[in-house]
């Protein structure tokens, strides 16, 4: 059994500023298409041909060739089956294909071990020589790139992340999908969204006492927020609703939608999707002399809020849990509130952002503060441009849309995306439930 190593995890305050501040470089990103679902039949847009494909537009990026690479980071997880995907215990509703698709490997799940088995530049490539046995998602995982790179464990590392949509196994898998009955605490949880309303539940509870406390309403304070995001993914290139149907959202459509956990509605969570990101991480120094301006890290972070005094999360609870987040990344990056241009947290379900936006402080905002933030001009064009590349809510559930537009931010190449104000420094997240996953980045290493 292969023992992980997490000692280079950044998972708690006290470490002082990341000692590879600035030396290691995002030097390339690459998307692949964006569907609703694998359609069970083309084989050129299995979740394994868009890895493939994704990985190749990041080299192409970044100007390098698979030869090139030297560490391959593919992470397992796909966000559908059973558990949380990174399984492929369950069965599925067709038939395999012939090899390499006669197993799950290449078609709803890819591994590091199917990629280079599947991938015949890749294969030949007698450098690569770190194949890490366990690959977290992306946030952590791209922290763990850049460590990888600062501590010399390769020089160029290729992180693969897939996002995968199975049609009636969405967090369906084992238990969930082969038992009749929710028994315990299942009973509450199980029948209305499986693995999922939990967290739902965690973060409108909290958010609806925000409200109360702050004296604001929901639609006030969500609803520039969402409309905001769908209007940045309609200007993203590669998101689902700019390349497969135009969402159009208006306020009329979100204060009428369908409620899931009321006061939320559909609209607050982000629509899951089939697609895969890559990116390459190297040194500062060699991402000098490649194709494209480099993105410099300046600190990665994990780290948990903490657990639920009681059953549940408290509004207490998440505003001092994404707190002590916010003090993480800005202790590690050695930067402030004030110094950070582009904005990008998670927000897979969107109470997360109210308390993400509070906690780290962006543009001044305090406690309470959000629903009179958002009043004002947050669109690319304007003041505070919150959330400039549409994020989840935007483009679907890829999880990589705030690393890409962050990325494409501070080189100045976002398109009808770009910002209006200063964009030298930015922060990107992926935060699911209770442990959330920041990289601070910079367009310089100082």
């Amino acid at each position: 059994m292969t023992t992980v190593d997490n000692s280079w995890k950044r998972d708690r305050e006290g470490l002082g500023v990341w000692p590879h501040r600035g030396k290691v470089a995002i030097a390339g990103w690459g998307m692949s298409p964006v569907d609703r679902r694998w359609d069970g039949v083309s084989m050129d847009r299995t979740l394994g041909a868009f890895a493939i494909l994704a990985a190749m537009r990041a080299l192409e990026d970044a100007g390098l060739k698979p030869e090139d690479v030297d560490g391959l980071l593919q992470c397992p997880n796909n966000m559908a089956g059973a558990a949380s995907g990174s399984s492929a215990s369950w069965g599925p509703s067709r038939p395999y294909f012939a090899a390499p698709y006669d197993s799950e490997d290449g078609l709803t799940i890819v591994t590091n071990k199917w990629i280079v088995n599947n991938w015949p530049e890749l294969n030949a490539n007698k450098n690569l020589t770190y194949i890490p046995d366990s690959v977290p998602d992306i946030g952590e995982g791209l922290g763990m790139a850049a460590q990888a790179v600062a501590d010399g464990k390769c020089k160029v590392a290729l992180y693969i992340y897939t996002a995968n949509n199975l049609e009636g196994r969405y967090r369906r898998g084992e238990g969930n999908a082969v038992q009749n009955r929710a028994e315990g605490p299942a009973q509450w949880n199980a029948p209305w969204g499986a693995n999922v309303i939990d967290l739902q539940l965690f973060s409108t509870i909290p958010l609806r006492q925000y409200l109360r406390k702050y004296n604001a309403t929901w639609d006030e304070l969500m609803a520039p927020m969402i409309l905001n995001e769908h209007r940045n993914g309609s200007m993203t290139s590669w998101g689902f609703y700019s390349t497969n149907e135009a969402s159009g959202l208006t306020y009329e459509d979100y204060t009428n939608a369908r409620p899931i956990t009321w006061p939320a509605k559909i609209w607050d969570y982000d629509r899951p999707v089939n697609a895969v990101g890559a990116f390459v991480v190297t040194s500062g120094e060699r991402a000098r002399d490649l194709k494209q301006k480099p993105v410099y890290v300046l600190n990665h972070n994990a780290g948990g809020l903490g657990g639920a005094r009681s059953s549940h999360m408290t509004m207490d609870e998440w505003e001092a849990g994404m707190a002590k987040i916010a003090r993480m990344a800005y202790e590690g990056s050695g930067l402030q509130p004030k110094d950070i241009d582009i904005f990008n947290p998670y927000d897979g379900f969107s109470p997360f952002l109210p308390f993400s936006l509070e906690a780290f402080q962006w543009h001044g905002v305090g406690k309470g503060e959000a629903a009179d933030f958002v009043k004002g001009d947050i669109r690319v064009e304007g003041a505070h441009p919150l959330h400039s590349g549409g994020g989840n809510l935007g483009n679907g559930r890829t999880r990589t849309a705030m690393y890409i537009d962050s990325i494409q931010q501070l080189r100045g190449q976002a398109g009808a995306r770009q910002v209006s104000v200063k964009a030298e420094t930015a922060i990107a997240g992926y935060a699911p439930a209770l442990t959330p996953w920041y990289l601070v980045l910079a367009n310089s290493p100082d």
